[in-house]
């Protein structure tokens, strides 16, 4: 059987194929140069394979070597992340979020449940409904958190991602043909008017309302059954369907700022670290491309 490798050789590892320099590693550890070469020679014994090349201006990483950092990096990141999750104090108590109906199914509910299985102790509510509902609870003190949309210049709050409402079509039915276009949109809603019936109106597109729903899900079920086309969160387009771009006569509808916004009645560590929890969650939707 192969000796286990030890955690403490794989930081000491990490820090000499970042700096190249085994004396350069032994002051960012403050340890003696000897000390990190006889670390790094019982790595290399118990792995069975030299890590390092060893040359006048310092060492560089052999072929394993460069396979055993991506381990090396997970283990010392998954040994730290649990060292923290110990030691730190337990949180309890309420925490009430309101979050668009849009990511209720796609970003968010990774981040709620992962943070209810580290917090336990923390009663979670979550309100999916409209940015105008959630701001209004939010100045109620019914919510904690809320995480929004914002068209306007000024925002207020924090914003953790840009990603624009467009045109979206099916992959199979091609409805964007069709003259005048049929178009599903939210039931009395003025964003719908101001946003998405301007954005046709402003390039001349004749359309009609074949489908109206109260939810995000409810457009997307009329898109997938190619009763109509309609306007969604870049993030959230379905599978087997596709934005709707200027090649194809459509206007971006708007550059919509998701924003989270905090409570100014009260603020708990779990409030923190629940918001904590959802900037890092829409972290992949901030790098999408931008059209």
């Amino acid at each position: 059987m192969h000796e286990p490798i030890e955690s403490d050789l794989l930081r000491t590892f990490l820090v000499v194929a970042e700096t190249s320099n085994f004396s350069a590693a032994a002051q960012r550890i403050g340890r003696t140069q000897s000390a990190v070469s006889t670390q790094i020679k019982r790595l290399e014994q118990t792995i069975g394979e030299a890590l390092f090349e060893r040359g006048a201006r310092g060492v560089q990483l052999t072929r394993p070597g460069i396979q055993l950092v991506p381990y090396a990096r997970r283990v010392i990141d998954l040994l730290n992340e649990a060292a923290a999750t110990i030691r730190s104090k337990p949180l309890d108590g309420p925490v009430r979020i309101g979050i668009p109906e849009e990511y209720s199914q796609t970003v968010l509910p990774a981040a709620l449940a992962a943070f209810a299985v580290r917090h336990p102790a923390v009663e979670v509510t979550v309100s999916c409904d409209y940015t105008s509902r959630n701001l209004a609870a939010l100045e109620r003190d019914e919510l904690d958190l809320a995480v929004v949309f914002d068209w306007s210049d000024e925002t207020k709050g924090e914003v953790i991602c840009v990603d624009p409402t467009v045109w979206v079509t099916s992959l199979v039915h091609r409805l964007h043909d069709l003259d005048p276009l049929p178009i599903a949109t939210y039931r009395n809603s003025t964003w719908s008017r101001d946003f998405a019936l301007r954005s046709l109106e402003q390039i001349g597109r004749n359309y009609r309302i074949a489908f109206i729903a109260d939810t995000g899900s409810g457009l997307k079920n009329a898109l997938i059954a190619g009763l109509a086309v309609t306007t969604l969160s870049r993030s959230s387009i379905p599978p087997g369907c596709r934005e709707l771009t200027a090649e194809d006569g459509f206007p971006p509808v708007d550059s919509s700022k998701v924003v989270l916004r905090r409570s100014t009645y009260r603020s708990t560590e779990a409030i923190r670290e629940l918001a904590e929890m959802v900037r890092d969650a829409f972290q992949p939707t901030s790098a999408l491309p931008m059209a």
